[in-house]
């Protein structure tokens, strides 16, 4: 089987579940070298992973010519850098959401993208998961109609670090929480036309230190003049809890699930009781495995990308809309976002 030297870029927490994907778990990978600006722990990953190199500078390694692809998972704020400069190599390239924290800096990657012919993957790792792929499978076989209404749901079982928070590196909570959903809201339903929004930091009032919320309600109307919700928390304590509910005209499809392990406990002292799933990493790990697997494989067959820079773009746009709606308290159309 063909394999494909792949250089990966952010060893964070995501970064390292990657590391391991693309060295272990995925055959059609080889993990060859990583970068990450703190140098002991790109020393660690690569000893751990048995990668042949290892780097601070994220540019020496996208001009390692023992490098045939590119996987990005570092902050949001250093993406546009990272993936011209991919641009600029011709290497094959996935980069996490968001793409950027503006549409100037998309766009930017964008261009770079289309001049250099490269080809590029955006990471919405939802879309690879059983439940959704098997919903979007069903939703376009018909099985419920004409879908009517869109509902998503995404608790967090407690907030983020302040830093990680700031929206000057992740863009705030309608951003980089909520374009999981507003991408799945396009995917399923089409282009957003307008957002209304509420939002208010009710739960951490820390948060307001460096600007954030933690609790939003977004309003979506769909250029098909469907309707949308999304609901965001950071407060969800007993779990991780996502969920969407797509209602169509002759039935409806609910996807995801708050169970971890499948068992019960029903006693008369206790009640009925049962754990929950405790974070993004268990909830997705098979999904973001599977996302990589694709990139791989469409690489190595030449395959188009299903995600592209202006899927990313556009969801962004969404969440920039929802964001200046919660701020002003006014419905904005979301292709006034610019």
């Amino acid at each position: 089987m063909a394999r494909l030297n792949v250089g990966l870029i952010g060893l964070g927490r995501l970064g390292r579940v990657y590391a391991r994907d693309l060295a272990g778990r995925i055959p059609e990978t080889r993990l060859v070298a990583v970068a990450d600006p703190a140098g002991n722990v790109a020393k660690e990953v690569a000893e751990e992973f048995e990668a042949a190199r290892s780097y601070t500078d994220p540019l020496a390694l996208i001009d390692d010519p023992g490098v045939d692809a590119i996987v990005i998972v570092t902050p949001t704020h250093i993406h546009r850098e990272q993936v011209i400069a991919a641009a600029a190599s011709k290497k094959p390239t996935f980069c996490e959401k968001p793409p950027a924290l503006s549409l100037d800096e998309v766009a930017a990657m964008k261009t770079a993208i289309e001049d250099s012919g490269m080809f590029f993957q955006m990471g919405f790792m939802r879309r690879f998961d059983a439940g959704y792929a098997a919903a979007k499978k069903q939703i376009e076989a018909g099985r419920i109609g004409m879908p009517l209404v869109f509902k998503a749901t995404s608790r967090d079982p407690f907030r983020p670090s302040l830093e990680y928070a700031n929206p000057k590196s992740s863009g705030g909570m309608l951003i980089d929480m909520g374009i999981h959903d507003f991408d799945l809201a396009r995917w399923f339903m089409g282009n957003v036309r307008a957002v209304a929004a509420i939002g208010a930091t009710i739960a951490y009032p820390e948060l307001e230190t460096v600007g954030d919320i933690d609790n939003a309600i977004a309003s979506l109307t769909f250029t098909s003049g469907k309707l949308g919700v999304v609901d965001l928390t950071r407060s969800g304590i007993y779990g991780y809890d996502i969920s969407t509910e797509i209602l169509g005209l002759e039935g409806t499809i609910r996807i995801g699930y708050l169970r971890e392990t499948p068992i019960m406990v029903m006693t008369k002292a206790n009640g009925v009781s049962h754990d929950t799933v405790p974070y993004f990493m268990e909830r997705f790990r098979d999904a973001y495995t599977n996302q990589l697997q694709n990139f791989a494989q469409n690489v190595l067959q030449q395959r188009p990308t299903p995600i592209t820079i202006d899927d990313g773009m556009e969801a962004l746009r969404v969440g920039v809309a929802a964001t200046r709606a919660r701020e002003s308290g006014e419905t904005v159309t979301v292709s006034d976002i610019r």
